[in-house]
Parts: structure tokens; sequence; C-alpha cells
């Protein structure tokens, strides 16, 4: 697909894209096959105006910062649109509303909020992901979820109108989010963080420690792997099952915590969906539970 896209895709936003590019560049367990064509944006108006001149056939993928998702050796058809790059405005705009773009990372965002009194919004911080990606699942840490603060996020569909939703018209649930339509993608959001007594400027960087000292942060993961289920922790389950340090290739289940599965260099998807697999049944074996992921799966099999 990639030479047909050349041919389908205008001029003049040629610049911002990158043909055949090696998606282990965007994702944070360094693995993944090439996209066909992988678009950076420089505004929303640029964006929609791309979607609006792509040819409908043409599949369309939004990819953050490359957490919480394992893309397959094969890659993916079609185009990538990253929102990094032009969509990461973050404004203050009333006394306790801000509004996020879709590219703004959940890091950033965690911390302007302290610097503006506004919260709880500290746990945006453990977050490892863009705004975009937090509302699409409702991603949450330290007993904080993304949707407890939404009032109402901005969409765009696939031929490039923008429209504003209210959060009530969405069905949220634990890492789940169901839109009232198909085919539209969150570009930003606005949230609701009552004004707070100034916390400790040290806080975020307390919780980052002790989930430094908990997590393997800095190691090649794709963050949590499996949803908890209910009444139980993921981890926990993992490692009665006695599958810390459980390897294929160089992907192998984390020896700090068992819910994540780390690259230690070398490791295809296919070692990494392959682990996931064998966890997933072993933990059912030998413990009755079946395990969801937590990370989703695209692409083509290599």
């Amino acid at each position: 697909m990639t030479a047909a896209l050349r041919d389908l895709i205008p001029e003049r936003f040629v610049a911002n894209v990158r043909f055949n590019e090696p998606l282990s560049r965007h994702t944070s367990w360094h693995v993944g096959g090439p996209a066909d064509a992988y678009f950076t944006p420089q505004s929303v108006d640029e964006l929609g105006q791309f979607l609006a001149e792509l040819p409908r056939r043409v599949p369309v993928h939004w990819l953050g910062l490359g957490s919480n998702v394992l893309i397959r050796d094969g890659g993916l058809r079609g185009v990538v649109v990253s929102l990094l790059s032009g969509l990461s405005h973050l404004e203050w705009q009333t006394d306790t509303v801000v509004h996020a773009d879709g590219g703004v990372l959940c890091a950033v965002l965690a911390r302007q909020c302290v610097k503006w009194n506004l919260g709880p919004a500290e746990f945006f911080a453990g977050i490892p992901g863009s705004v975009g990606g937090a509302l699409a699942m409702n991603a949450g840490a330290w007993g904080g979820e993304t949707w407890s603060q939404v009032i109402e996020v901005d969409v765009m569909n696939r031929a490039g109108a923008r429209q504003t939703r209210l959060a009530s018209a969405y069905q949220v649930g634990y890492r789940r989010v169901t839109p009232p339509v198909a085919d539209e993608w969150f570009i930003g959001a606005r949230f609701k963080f009552p004004e707070q007594p100034r916390p400790s400027p040290g806080t975020i960087d307390e919780l980052l420690t002790r989930r430094r000292e908990t997590q393997p942060i800095g190691s090649w993961s794709g963050g949590s792997t499996f949803t908890n289920p209910k009444n139980h922790f993921a981890a926990e389950l993992i490692e009665r099952s006695g599958l810390k340090g459980c390897r294929k290739g160089d992907a192998v289940v984390s020896e700090k915590h068992a819910n994540f599965i780390l690259n230690e260099g070398h490791a295809t998807a296919a070692d990494i969906e392959f682990l996931m697999s064998h966890v997933t049944a072993e933990v059912e074996r030998l413990q009755g539970i079946h395990l969801v992921p937590e990370v989703r799966i695209l692409g083509e099999v290599a």
C-alpha cells in the first residue's frame, strides 16, 4: 500500500508524512513493523483537511506516546496519525476548567495543574501516555481515573469534521470507553479540577519515586500488560503462578512487577504476544481466572 499511498496523499501534506516508517521508533516496547504512512499534523486544521482529502478506503490509526499498545511485526496498513507535535496546547480556561489537546503528555497536565492549584490531578503523572490515549482507555493511576475529571471532549471523525460532546454521551468503565458513534477520535478535552490547597511541590516527585521503587520504570515495556480482575491484582496472580522471569527470547516477565513484560533488547512483537498468551493460559490453569490484556494489539503478523 505504501507506493499507492504516495499518489493518494496531496502534495501539500507530504512534508509531514514519512512513508514506510518503523513503528518501533514510536512505541515504548520498541517493537512494531512499519506504517505505510506516518502523519504528524502541525495543527488541528491541517489534521481535518488531511482526513477530508484522504480517500475513505485508506485505514487510519492513531498513536500517542506508544505505551499500552503492541504493534505486530508486520506493521500497520494505511496512515498512522501522531498528535504529539501539532496538538499539544494546554490552557487554563476558567477558575476550575483546563483544556488539553490530545497530544499533551499526561505528566505535563499533572504538573501544570499542580502549579495552578487545581486537582486532584497528580495521578495523571502516573499515566505514561498522552491525553488522547488516556481518554480512549480511561487510563488511571494511584486511584484516579481520567474520565472522573472530564466534562466534555473534542472529537474528529473520518471526514475531518470536528465536534464537541459532553462526557455524559460516553459509557465509561474500568479501562473502557464506549463512544456514542464509531469512527471518531479524541483530539482534546476539558477537565474540571476544583481548586485545592496548594500541594507540596514535591508531591508528584514523591509519587513517581514510589512508582520507580515498585515498577520497572526505565525498562522497555508497554506499561501494565493486563487489567486487574475484579477483587484481584493481575501482578499477584501472575507471581502466584510462578511466572516472574518467564521469557520468550528477549521478552520477559518483570521480576520487579509481574504485570509488566519487558523487552530486554531484541524482542519482537511476536515474542511479547506469545508471552502474553502463555501468561494468560497459565494463570487460568493455575488460578482459575482469565486475564484480559490492558494493552491493545494492532497490526499484521510478519
